[in-house]
């Protein structure tokens, strides 16, 4: 299987807001941004893949910015990393005040695909080419965030098992918004 550019599938949508997408505070709806978020990410891995292509992941949305009714909102996207089935495609969001010509950063994330072939079974993905020293780096930083990830999510169910209510637990819930009323 032939090794793809980065600049193969890079794919670029841009959407106006219209009042329709606003949330009950007039900004732009969080789920909207989400959804163009996904359709993106699809676009962009099934063009490097070259089959159709399903979310499993998401990584951290956080909204930086507020997203105004009017704004052209822009959602460009790379494939970062290739695995044997599986893209992690990087999504940058930004959103123009076509008035002023501000262009914000509103936020990025990084949703993990998985290519399917027409049985439904995982498929094979082509290599990802990598070309410039950002290709490189975003590479390597989705390697390493796939094994912080694998990591933390090792300590988070060992912590779940073994957890008890004690002395240590009590000490660090001590400054938090809650009341403990477990005997």
């Amino acid at each position: 299987m032939q090794a793809r550019p980065v600049d193969y599938s890079r794919t670029t949508i841009t959407e106006l807001m219209i009042p329709s997408y606003a949330n009950f505070g007039g900004k732009i709806h969080g789920g909207l941004l989400l959804s163009l978020m996904d359709k993106v990410a699809y676009a962009c891995a099934s063009r490097h893949a070259g089959t159709y292509c399903v979310t499993v992941s998401v990584g951290a949305v956080d909204f930086l910015q507020p997203v105004d009714v009017g704004d052209l909102v822009s959602l460009m996207a790379s494939v970062n990393y290739v695995g044997r089935t599986s893209l992690v495609v990087g999504i940058r969001v930004n959103s123009e005040n076509v008035q002023t010509r501000e262009v914000r950063h509103t936020n990025t994330s990084y949703f993990t695909m998985v290519a399917k072939g027409e049985d439904g079974n995982p498929a094979e993905v082509p290599p990802l080419m990598l070309e410039s020293y950002d290709d490189v780096r975003r590479f390597a930083t989705a390697v390493y965030r796939r094994r912080v990830r694998g990591e933390l999510l090792d300590n988070m169910a060992a912590f779940s098992e073994r957890f008890t209510i004690d002395e240590e637990v009590r000490a660090a819930l001590a400054n938090e918004r809650c009341v403990l009323h477990v005997k």
